[in-house]
């Protein structure tokens, strides 16, 4: 049974223009010539013309046409933006999970954002005590982060601008923890973690409240963006002790797997900051580059049976073979139902280039190479083609 959100938009991401000037080094064959008179049959020296074929490459060598040099903004990365997203039941009875996905967040909210290109958000609720506080997320995150929140304008990334959108990002979390504890048909004992994703131009900003995770593969390797938040985590652990609260047999107050989440009112005072249990969230930045080739997103059904490394190196091989994100995230869930996972799943694939698969197939050129006969096995050949034309 197969239990898959609704994708909220799909439309092509408009790409900055940016100009690309490909610097491209070329090698000459420079042919060396060692002649010399053909010899009597009856000498004894011979003397052969062999010729020897040198590579030599043109690096640093100025050229009067030269282009003038290319600028560090002509050259910068802009993230060609596509997704693909998958979930299952897994082994539980219900389904707790929700995602959004928005490829293209600026023609999603049309007049209600102002804010740098490519744009794009991504989210994974996972749900406990029930599906109320995850399926409330899923219906109402646009509204708590980019609709009745004053979320910064801009037309360009800055450090002001991303700290005015952590700020407000922060805020939506707290907001909807609050909105959960007033709708009187959402159980208390209803709660969910979340982790966002916002991409504003090269900038990748990631929320995390709870157990889901996001990781980055850069250049095949496993960034993780964003921290579990469990027991095991020793500042959890550290402030949990602090609020009054305690961890027994890797729970929270010996009842919750996690130490933040959304909802779960009935582990949270009114002052949800002074309680062991919160829902602010924590947050990681990244300046995407050409190395930066995918984002994962994933429920802890994914990381309770494999590593970031193992996810990441599951995707990029299927990006290789057929460059398919939302096929990529379908065989991530089959992997961790095939390892034997005992939770809900969920994954977003966020891709940010293109046609990984056609990139890993590029061969470098091979170096031509020639080769001659040495002196003494032109007299040998000569010695054989003479008897054998007798």
């Amino acid at each position: 049974m197969v239990a898959e959100a609704e994708v909220m938009h799909q439309a092509p991401v408009p790409v900055l223009e940016v100009q690309y000037h490909r610097c491209v080094t070329k090698g000459v064959d420079e042919v060396v010539g060692m002649s010399a008179a053909a010899a009597a049959p009856a000498a004894v020296e011979v003397e052969v013309e062999v010729e020897v074929a040198v590579e030599v490459p043109r690096m640093g060598l100025e050229q009067p046409d030269a282009e003038p040099s290319v600028s560090v903004e002509m050259l910068q990365f802009v993230p060609n933006i596509r997704s693909g997203s998958f979930a299952d039941i897994g082994p539980r009875r219900y389904m707790e999970d929700e995602h959004i996905r928005i490829d293209d967040l600026s023609a999603h909210l049309g007049s209600l954002l102002v804010c740098p290109l490519p744009s794009a958000f991504y989210g994974v609720f996972d749900g406990h005590g029930g599906p109320d506080a995850a399926a409330y997320m899923k219906r109402h995150a646009m509204k708590f982060l980019f609709e009745d929140s004053e979320f910064p304008q801009a037309s360009h990334v800055d450090e002001l601008y991303l700290q005015s959108v952590e700020n407000s990002v922060r805020r939506a979390f707290l907001q909807a923890d609050l909105a959960l504890a007033d709708d009187l048909d959402i159980s208390r004992s209803s709660g969910t973690t979340a982790i966002t994703a916002l991409v504003f131009g090269r900038q990748l900003l990631v929320a995390n409240a709870g157990d889901c995770r996001a990781v980055l593969c850069r250049k095949g390797v496993a960034m993780e963006m964003s921290r579990d938040h469990r027991a095991n985590y020793v500042q959890e652990c550290e402030r949990v002790a602090a609020s009054g609260g305690f961890i027994e047999d890797g729970y929270l107050n010996g009842v919750l797997s996690v130490t933040r989440a959304l909802g779960d009112w009935d582990m949270k005072t009114p002052n949800a900051s002074a309680s062991p249990l919160i829902a602010e969230p924590e947050f990681q930045q990244a300046t995407l580059t050409e190395d930066d080739e995918f984002l994962i997103m994933g429920c802890d059904g994914i990381w309770d049976v494999m590593t970031s490394q193992h996810a990441v190196s599951l995707v990029r091989r299927g990006l290789r073979q057929h460059d398919d994100p939302a096929r990529c995230a379908r065989e991530l869930v089959m992997e961790a139902k095939r390892l034997e996972t005992a939770d809900n799943l969920t994954v977003i694939v966020v891709c940010f280039v293109s046609e990984l698969g056609a990139q890993q197939h590029e061969q470098p050129e091979r170096p031509r190479s020639y080769k001659s006969l040495s002196t003494e096995a032109l007299c040998n050949l000569r010695s054989w083609l003479e008897t054998d034309h007798r």
